[in-house]
């Protein structure tokens, strides 16, 4: 699975034990392995919190990264040295999606509702939107 992609050690921890229900024994046993991939340096929740802020950085707000960061079983602290680590402008971020996804201004209240809902769903604020819609940026 590591040679895939880089995994937290909780989403590694849940693919082990399966959807069956995984006896106390073999828990321990899977937290034993987790442990020894962690101290040869196979497996680094510091390391996925770096890699996956990288990778979504521009089309998610930096709320968003964090909050799912935190749904992976990343530490705080391990987010936020991954979050410091990358120049993320929310608003610069926003207006980018915006012109890579749209492009233009809403033509109606249906168009500007689809808008709207796709950038709450990558994590901006409402007022932000709000705001970008009513003032546009121009082609630059």
């Amino acid at each position: 699975m590591l040679a895939r992609r880089e995994y937290s050690q909780s989403e590694l921890r849940a693919k082990l034990a399966g959807d069956r229900s995984a006896s106390g024994a073999d828990l321990a046993e899977i937290d034993a392995v987790l442990e020894q991939l962690a101290a040869l340096g196979y497996l680094s929740d510091a390391r996925f919190a770096q890699q996956f802020t990288s990778q979504k950085t521009g089309a998610y707000s930096k709320r968003a990264i964090g909050a799912s960061l935190k749904a992976r079983g990343i530490e705080a602290s391990d987010a936020a040295v991954a979050l410091a680590g990358v120049e993320i402008d929310d608003h610069d971020a926003m207006v980018a999606l915006w012109r890579r996804r749209f492009g233009a201004p809403p033509a109606n209240d249906k168009e500007k509702a689809r808008q709207v809902r796709f950038l709450q769903s990558r994590g901006f604020s409402l007022s932000a939107i709000i705001k970008l819609l009513r003032n546009p940026p121009g082609d630059s």
